[in-house]
């Protein structure tokens, strides 16, 4: 994917929701799950995407919250919706992010064309921020895909290796 492509896909997610993000289930690739809205009046259905950020060689999540607001948001109460809603503070039960003041491709930075220059393949670093996150990110592609709301991005399933030893290389 190159650059203006990127920088396209990301400036769609502007003041979405972002309802998850993470590492996926086998730990190579960081995904991004958006809830997309329009205004009720268009007709347009609400839908989900997966924003799958392909070999994340470098994930960091930073709060955007300042000491103040994380102060008056400890009470384990807000982080259910109905408990917390009439609470001060920042209410956690939301259950997601908006995608405020938004995403940016960071160009040619060093540790980008490290990587590139290391694995011989192109890699891309992202800046993602929420209203309450700052995400960076350092990946060599971007795969986006709608998904079914009942989709789950990590399911508890028993490790491969039976024995209950970890395998050696």
């Amino acid at each position: 994917m190159d650059e203006s492509e990127l920088e396209q896909r990301l400036e769609e997610i502007f003041d979405q929701g972002v309802v998850y993000h993470g590492f996926t289930d086998y730990m190579r690739d960081y995904e991004m799950i958006v809830h997309f809205t329009a205004d009720p009046r268009t007709g347009i259905a609400p839908t989900y995407e997966r924003y799958l950020f392909r070999m994340c060689v470098h994930a960091t999540v930073d709060t955007t919250l300042a000491p103040e607001s994380w102060a008056v948001s400890l009470d384990e109460r807000l982080i259910d919706y109905e408990s917390g809603v009439e609470l001060d503070g920042y209410v956690w039960g939301v259950k997601w992010h908006m995608l405020y003041p938004g995403a940016r491709v960071l160009t040619k930075t060093p540790r980008a064309a490290q990587w590139s220059a290391a694995l011989g393949i192109d890699f891309h670093e992202v800046e993602i921020e929420t209203n309450a996150h700052k995400l960076h990110l350092v990946f060599s592609d971007l795969v986006v895909a709608e998904v079914d709301p009942s989709y789950r991005p990590l399911t508890l399933d028993p490790p491969s290796w039976s024995d209950g030893k970890v395998p050696l290389e």
